[in-house]
């Protein structure tokens, strides 16, 4: 009877043990065991038949679903090195998004972050080390290839000072693509549900008190579902930063439902969070700014909605498409494609989203650049 009663004793000094020290770690360090890396179990879509699709409306239950696109980095120019962006696109506007149209034209909402500038002026020109630039009627390939909505909050927006921005706000606007820039804030409707979108750069470094002022915000002005375009984190890296992770967490809890990250141009992994999804990074899609990328990993991350308590809406399904940043191989051709499933490639899309990747950041030296 003894030995039982010590056997239980240990067992409950063990549990307190455990119970004390998770206690004092939330305390100490703010660490919140409902932030876990995202399980990618929904992949991609499968192909259906009309006759499925036909079975399937026969059997529709009353809840509504929405599904919005999240893309990365569109750079619809060539760099100021080179002009081979504007040389394989000769004017075809559907050439850059041609193989993932359907894709965004299906869904109900397609998010991009754009790093570029539209622009006929003449003599205009940037100090920068890497300045992105094509005439103002490319703004009308991201229509053309289904993208709904930019975020032109990142450092590529000052590439062509003033009017740089000026031309191309108003390149989007004859295109009819809304836009937002670096600290503002747009609503679009879900048929009758407000979306807002936040777009935050502040060099790299969004603030709790512009990130909180935004969300409640866009909620005041009745949004049931938002989302935070973050411009952030060390680029080649596939590690996030301590402000990537402090700024994404406290986002959702302050309100916001998506955290959408760009700038490393790598993939970096996806997290679930109270409920809320973050990509930290979704790398680059059709990318300009580089004839031949190191890393070609990218994907499509689709978040499916359904109406949840009251008004708000909920994310209740995650779909990811793997793709290719090029569909030419050894070459950066600026035209995505998916991977087959079941491949080498596929497979590593995954680990990068859902953190398992160990393969080395990519160190980018700009030493010979000038």
């Amino acid at each position: 009877m003894k030995t039982v009663l010590r056997v239980i004793s240990m067992i409950v000094l063990t549990l307190g043990i455990i119970a004390l020290g998770y206690i004092m770690s939330i305390r100490l360090f703010g660490i919140d065991m409902t932030s876990r890396a995202f399980e990618l179990t929904m992949q991609e879509p499968e192909e259906v038949s009309s006759e499925d699709v036909s079975a399937e409306k026969a059997e529709e239950t009353e809840e509504l679903h929405w599904t919005i696109s999240f893309i990365g980095d569109c750079t619809l120019a060539s760099s100021q090195y080179n002009n081979d962006f504007i040389n394989k696109v000769n004017g075809d506007y559907n050439y850059p998004f041609k193989n993932v149209a359907e894709i965004f034209k299906a869904d109900d909402y397609t998010i991009a972050n754009l790093e570029c500038t539209f622009s006929d002026r003449v003599g205009l020109v940037s100090d920068g080390t890497f300045a992105f630039k094509a005439p103002s009627d490319y703004a009308r390939i991201l229509p053309a290839g289904g993208i709904d909505f930019v975020t032109t909050a990142n450092n590529h927006r000052d590439d062509f000072a003033d009017n740089g921005r000026v031309d191309t706000d108003m390149a989007l606007d004859i295109a009819g693509v809304p836009h937002r820039s670096d600290n503002e804030t747009y609503l679009f409707s879900l048929d009758g549900h407000k979306v807002g979108i936040y777009c935050c750069y502040n060099h790299l470094s969004p603030t709790e008190e512009m990130v909180k002022t935004a969300i409640d915000n866009l909620k005041d002005q009745g949004a049931s579902f938002v989302i935070c375009a973050f411009h952030w984190g060390v680029e080649g890296s596939y590690q996030i930063t301590e402000v990537q992770d402090q700024i994404a967490h406290y986002a959702v809890e302050q309100g916001a439902d998506v955290v959408y990250g760009s700038h490393p141009h790598v993939l970096q992994k996806m997290e679930t969070y109270k409920d809320s999804v973050i990509l930290y990074s979704m790398g680059n899609f059709s990318f300009g700014g580089n004839t031949s990328p190191r890393d070609r990993d990218t994907a499509i991350v689709q978040l499916v909605l359904t109406e949840g308590k009251g008004t708000r809406l909920k994310v209740s399904a995650v779909k990811v498409i793997p793709c290719c940043l090029s569909s030419t191989e050894g070459i950066n051709d600026y035209c995505p494609m998916r991977y087959e499933k079941d491949t080498v490639e596929y497979d590593r899309v995954i680990s990068k989203l859902n953190g398992s990747f160990e393969g080395p950041d990519l160190t980018v030296d700009y030493s010979n650049i000038g």
